[in-house]
This record gives C-alpha cells, sequence and structure tokens, in this order.
C-alpha cells in the first residue's frame, strides 16, 4: 500500500530542531538545543525563500536574545526570563506530538522555566504550533498557543512592555537599517505612532531583494480571548516588535485558571492589504484554541484538537 506524503510535514532533525515545510520546502524551524537560554523559531523563510527574521540586533551585541521569533517575559516573581544575563532559561522538556496533514502541520510541545538556581520549574508551558500554507504564493501563516501552567498555586508576571512574544526581522525590512516600514490595524505607521498603542494586528514590510518591488513582511496578529485587550505593542524602528499584553497591568495564572495566549503571524509577500488584513484577522478570531489530548490510535500517544472536539 502506497500512501502520498502530505503537503505540510513537521521533521524532528539534529541538535533538537524541527523543520516546519511545505512541498517539500522548510518554511519555518524550531530550535531548542541548550546552548541558547531559550526556543525559537529560524528562519522564517518569506516567499522569496529568503528569511524575514534574524538572529540578533544589526548594530548592538547586548541584544544577542532577540532569537527570530520568541517568547519571554523579563518579570516573572522578579526573575529576569527575557535577557541572557539572569541565568534563567526556558527548557524543552520533551515533544508531545508532530502531526502532518495537506492543509497543515502542527507541534506540540512541553517547556519549562527554570530560574537558574532550582532544578524543579517555575512553571510548564504548554506550546501549541500550527504552520498552514495561505494560496499558491508561498504565503504561510504560523499560529502559536502558550498555556501557561504554574508548579505552585499561582504565579505572576509582573507589569513590563518585555513580553511575551516577539519578532526581530531581517536587516533588510526594518525601519531604520533597511528602510522597511511599520504598521497596525489602525492605520497608525512607524514607531512613534504604534509604540504602547492598543492594535489588533502589527506589520512589518520591507523590500527582501534588489528589486524594489519585493516587498516582504511579517504580520503579527493578537487573538481576542488573550487577557488585556486590545494588546499594546512594543515596537522599535531598528527592527522589531512584541505584543505585550503586560504593558499595563500584570497577568496571574493559576492552576485552576491558566493563562493562555494565541497569536498568529502572517508571512507574506506585497505591501499591506487592510481589506485583506480584516479578513484574515476574524478568521483567526473566530478560531477555537487548541488542546493537546491522549490519543485514541495505534502508535500516538497525544493529539492536536481544536476545543470542544473539533477536529484541528
Amino acid at each position: 500500500m502506497t500512501t502520498a506524503v502530505p503537503r505540510c510535514q513537521v521533521l524532528p532533525e539534529h541538535d533538537h530542531s524541527f523543520s516546519f515545510r511545505i512541498d517539500g520546502k522548510e518554511v519555518t524551524r524550531w530550535h531548542a538545543d541548550r546552548e541558547y537560554p531559550r526556543p525559537y523559531f529560524y528562519p522564517v523563510n518569506g516567499p522569496s525563500g529568503e528569511s524575514l527574521t534574524r538572529m540578533g540586533h544589526p548594530g548592538a551585541p547586548n541584544h544577542d536574545h532577540h532569537q527570530s521569533v520568541w517568547f519571554a517575559h523579563n518579570k516573572v516573581l522578579g526573575i529576569d526570563f527575557w535577557g541572557n544575563q539572569s541565568g534563567a532559561t526556558i527548557r524543552q522538556l520533551e515533544w508531545l506530538a508532530l502531526e502532518d496533514h495537506d492543509e497543515a502541520c502542527r507541534m506540540a510541545m512541553d517547556l519549562g522555566w527554570f530560574d537558574g538556581h532550582n532544578p524543579a520549574p517555575l512553571l510548564r508551558q504548554q506550546l501549541v504550533c500550527e504552520v498552514k500554507p495561505v494560496g499558491d504564493n508561498r504565503e504561510f501563516t504560523l499560529e502559536v498557543q502558550s498555556r501557561f501552567i504554574p508548579e505552585s498555586h499561582s504565579l505572576e508576571f509582573q507589569q513590563t512592555n518585555f513580553g511575551f512574544f516577539a519578532v526581530r526581522v531581517a536587516k533588510s525590512i526594518s525601519g531604520h537599517f533597511g528602510g522597511g516600514q511599520i504598521t497596525n490595524s489602525e492605520g497608525a505607521v512607524g514607531e512613534k505612532a504604534i509604540f504602547g498603542k492598543p492594535a489588533l494586528w502589527v506589520d512589518y514590510t520591507g523590500n527582501m531583494g534588489r528589486q524594489n518591488n519585493q516587498l516582504e513582511g511579517i504580520t503579527c496578529f493578537d487573538h481576542p480571548t488573550n487577557p488585556g485587550q486590545p494588546t499594546g505593542w512594543h515596537v522599535r524602528e531598528d527592527g522589531w516588535f512584541c505584543a505585550s499584553p503586560t504593558m499595563n497591568a500584570a497577568l496571574e495564572t493559576t492552576k485552576q485558571q491558566q493563562l493562555t495566549l494565541r497569536y498568529q503571524l502572517f508571512i507574506h509577500s506585497g505591501p499591506v492589504n487592510s481589506k485583506r488584513w480584516g479578513e484574515m484577522k476574524n478568521h483567526f478570531a473566530e478560531s477555537r484554541a487548541f488542546l493537546v489530548q491522549k490519543a485514541n490510535r495505534p502508535h500516538v500517544m497525544w493529539e492536536i484538537v481544536r476545543e470542544k472536539g473539533l477536529p484541528a
């Protein structure tokens, strides 16, 4: 019996990395090697095949914690999980599910947040990621859902701009270094107009090639079930942006009411199209959260479904 290879695949590879592929071509890769203090996605390849993100700041070596697409927080019970100096780390404990399908591929991971002193984690993060092609132009979405589970009864993420989900864009599409442009859902343009302001999405678009019309970009959509709606954004012309649900207030997660955050990146070609972006925002807003549950299939321990049993 022959079985066709699914269009979308997530493949485990060396150095604790997982390659997400569409039509046999890698679009992004998950890295969990302990050489780095936290996991991250790199590259994030646009339709041209070039990465729209980078590792680190183009001009500041003290920003090496900017790892392409990553999540962290710099005030967890006063502990800095954002920078690289505190000794605190986020570690992959195990992968739970890897799923290949024609319409999308998915990964579920169990992560631990360690303070750098105690062998047990302060909290666990159940991470679910989905890569899904959009149309026939090599565009795709990367949906990232995090559910935070404290080891104690409760845990507070303190008020700060630095957390939870951030993107360091390629030098060529950053505003300062490459002439790219930051735009948000309210029609504002540039750091001064967007920094700290609430928005449903933020986009960074610029020229990824030597031809002036080779525009590509990354949009981050904030799900309406995330706390602190609409979320404030930490953005910089030097090439990074971050959805910051703790910008104006602290957040708590408990064993009974676990904090869940959902974001979707849209990797696109061409300039921002407000009508199309609005449709994508609505579609993401209407989608249900992922659940990781025991599988009722041979040789499979866990499976990824949508809430209320809807298939993912």
